[in-house]
């Protein structure tokens, strides 16, 4: 199953961020410098941790931050944020988390097949200490690569893919 596409400069490593909100914000920094969203998705992504609570925490140290298709999503995309220093979400069993990985998608069913991709990706165990401990894109690229296939989209013919 092919996920949304994840360019190099949609993946941040060892940010800093003091609370679930930085976190997340860092993963909409990271999904608007790609191209994937405007400003505003992490607003949008916030709202939707403070309505429904921390059930985007889907496993030990991974949240799916993400928030329903709208105006402010370009186009679909992926984006992975490694955190210096675990943040809480407020989840009951699945805090700290180390790994935040930004969606945005651009319609219902996209949304159906990315999560469904990405739980292939997830079904690897080591996958979110694998992220959390990258030292590098091609790292995090790796992870995705075993388990979901990103698609990888070259940037001006000029470089690698991103």
């Amino acid at each position: 199953m092919t996920l949304p596409p994840l360019p190099d400069d949609a993946v941040i490593l060892a940010a800093r961020a003091d609370d679930w909100r930085a976190a997340v914000r860092e993963a909409g920094r990271a999904l608007t410098r790609s191209g994937a969203t405007r400003e505003g998705y992490a607003d949008r992504m916030i709202a939707v941790l403070e309505e429904f609570g921390a059930y985007i925490v889907i496993a030990p140290g991974l949240a799916l931050a993400h928030a329903r298709p709208g105006p402010d999503v370009v186009r679909s995309g992926l984006a992975v944020v490694t955190l210096a220093e675990p943040v809480a979400f407020g989840h009951p069993h699945n805090d700290p988390v180390r790994v935040v990985v930004g969606l945005a998608v651009s319609n219902a069913e996209e949304h159906v097949a990315s999560v469904a991709g990405l739980a292939n990706v997830f079904n690897d165990r080591s996958a979110i200490d694998r992220l959390a401990d990258a030292r590098s894109v091609a790292d995090v690229v790796a992870v995705f690569d075993e388990g979901g296939e990103p698609s990888r989209e070259a940037t001006d013919g000029a470089g690698p893919a991103a």
